[in-house]
Formats: C-alpha cells, sequence, structure tokens
C-alpha cells in the first residue's frame, strides 16, 4: 500500500519542554498553539484556578506568548479568536448547566466571559469569522452546534436531518463552514449556515471510523479507522449525493515506528497529526 509521509509543520520551542502540554491545536489561520502548565493535572484533584502559558508559533516562525490566568479546567480545549484571545473549555462540565465550562479570555489574557455549551466535547473549533463550533462525543446527543463568543447559540444540527448523528467522529472548520463525519452512519456532511439555500448537505460514505477529513474542490479524504486501519488515507471524489471511493494509503509519521497516541486538527484541505510527547505538529495537504 502506497505510504504518505506527514510533512513537518510546527514545533513546541525547547525552551518550553520543561511544562506540561495540557493540550495543542491549530488556529483556522494556520498558527499552532500550546496550553502549557507547570505540572501534570492529578486525577480526583479539586481543579483549584491556575495560571498557563500559552506558547503560539505563527506559519512564519515567529514565537508568541500569552498567558492566561484563572483556568479552571484539568482536561481542556483550546484555540484562538480573531482578535488574538483564547476559548478554553472544559471537555467534561460538572453539570449539564455549567456556566463555567467555556472560558474566554482577551488578547491579555484575561478572561472576559464565561458559558456552558454542554458535556462531552469532543471537537471545539474556531472559524474566521470568531464562531466556535462544538461537536460532542456519544455521551452527549446535542450533536453539532455553532455559538458566538459570548455564549450565543448561533446554529444547531436539530432538524438538520443528519443520519445517526451520535457521535461526532471527524469535524472540519475552515472559513465560515463545516465538513463533519459523524458515527453511526458516517455520511460527509457539509455544513454552511450562511447559506440561505440548502445550509445542509448530507452525502453517503462508504469509510468507516475516520477521524479527520479534509476536503478540496471534489476531492475529500478521511484519516483514521478502527483498529490497523488508524493511520489510513481513504481518497474519495464528491458526486451530488454520495462520496465516490477511489483510492486508499497510509499516513506515516516522520521517525515513528511505534504506535502512539494522536491528536488531529482538520482544516479545509490540511489535516494536521500529533504524536507524544505532543510537541511536534505535522501535515498532510490535500491541496498539493
Amino acid at each position: 500500500m502506497q505510504k504518505t509521509v506527514l510533512v513537518p509543520y510546527a514545533h513546541l520551542p525547547r525552551a518550553h519542554h520543561n511544562r506540561h502540554v495540557l493540550t495543542s491545536t491549530i488556529d483556522v489561520f494556520g498558527t499552532a498553539h500550546w496550553l502549557l502548565a507547570e505540572r501534570a493535572p492529578q486525577p480526583g484533584d479539586d481543579v483549584l484556578p491556575f495560571d498557563v502559558l500559552v506558547v503560539s508559533v505563527h506559519p512564519g516562525g515567529d514565537v508568541e506568548l500569552t498567558e492566561l490566568s484563572a483556568v479552571r479546567t484539568r482536561w481542556p480545549r483550546l484555540d484562538r479568536l480573531p482578535d488574538g484571545g483564547f476559548v478554553v473549555a472544559a471537555t467534561r462540565a460538572r453539570r449539564h448547566e455549567d456556566a463555567d465550562q467555556v472560558q474566554v479570555f482577551n488578547a491579555l489574557g484575561r478572561e472576559t466571559s464565561s458559558f456552558s455549551v454542554g458535556d462531552a466535547i469532543e471537537h471545539l473549533l474556531v472559524d474566521e469569522a470568531g464562531h466556535i463550533w462544538v461537536g460532542h462525543f456519544d455521551e452527549n446527543p446535542a450533536g453539532i452546534r455553532r455559538w458566538s463568543a459570548t455564549g450565543r447559540l448561533a446554529w444547531t444540527s436539530d432538524g438538520a436531518r443528519i443520519p445517526g448523528l451520535f457521535d461526532c467522529y471527524a469535524l472540519n472548520v475552515s472559513g465560515s463552514a463545516a465538513w463533519a463525519c459523524p458515527y453511526t452512519d458516517f455520511p460527509l456532511v457539509e455544513i454552511r449556515p450562511d447559506r440561505t439555500s440548502q445550509p445542509v448537505k448530507v452525502r453517503s460514505n462508504r469509510v468507516r471510523g475516520a477521524k479527520a477529513v479534509a476536503v478540496h474542490g471534489e476531492r475529500v479524504t478521511f484519516y483514521g479507522g478502527y483498529g490497523e486501519e488508524r493511520d489510513r488515507l481513504a481518497h474519495g471524489e464528491l458526486t451530488e449525493t454520495s462520496v465516490e471511493p477511489t483510492e486508499v494509503s497510509v499516513l506515516t509519521l516522520p521517525n515513528d515506528p511505534a504506535p502512539r497516541r494522536r491528536r488531529v486538527v482538520s482544516r479545509g484541505s490540511r489535516i494536521y497529526v500529533q504524536a507524544e510527547p505532543f510537541t511536534a505538529w505535522g501535515l498532510f495537504d490535500l491541496s498539493n
């Protein structure tokens, strides 16, 4: 089977390797961010507010540091807002209406607001307009929703007739649109809330278990799967109603002979992949 090697994309500067990586992501503009704490969180401890450091590595290589004060979650999601601020969200909410679940920080690292988006966050991605897209895993059947940075619900998949939407396995946010591939039926779902005619288009799809998806023109690639297919790249072409498979290859990480935990982010034609110890991002770009 053909192999595709990830292209090195961004690295956490060595000066910060002594800190614990709470989480990391790539924003909609291609900047890599690491959320760092002094030590790893301890299971069972009460989470007291603590300060963290965000290390941002821009596409040109410039490094930016932002200190966030009084973060309240042990297992966070992170993304950056277009105005330079950050969103930090707790994956699990202590209560369904936990007003502290999502914290919004300004560019100076000060909290400006907080709100709840619901338990069991699988994906949290900010688009170019500053909307916060959230996809949930199967312990919360809320589906896929788009929020404002002040906590206003701006769009929901309720009533969108997406078949088998129990777990948002893959979510891609680029520009103002989103693409999703949810469990159990794994359709490819194109979501454009600002389009008055057919804001949601559902295409049938035979690829199962993908954790990331890239779209470029009429081409699509799914990354991941079950068991031995976790590094699978399944390529296809879009028709009006379906994804037609074309070929399958394997995505490999440079100098990575042993299986390790992965983190993935989908943005437009790009799939970013990070393996333990989560200090480097690699890139697969469907447009190349």
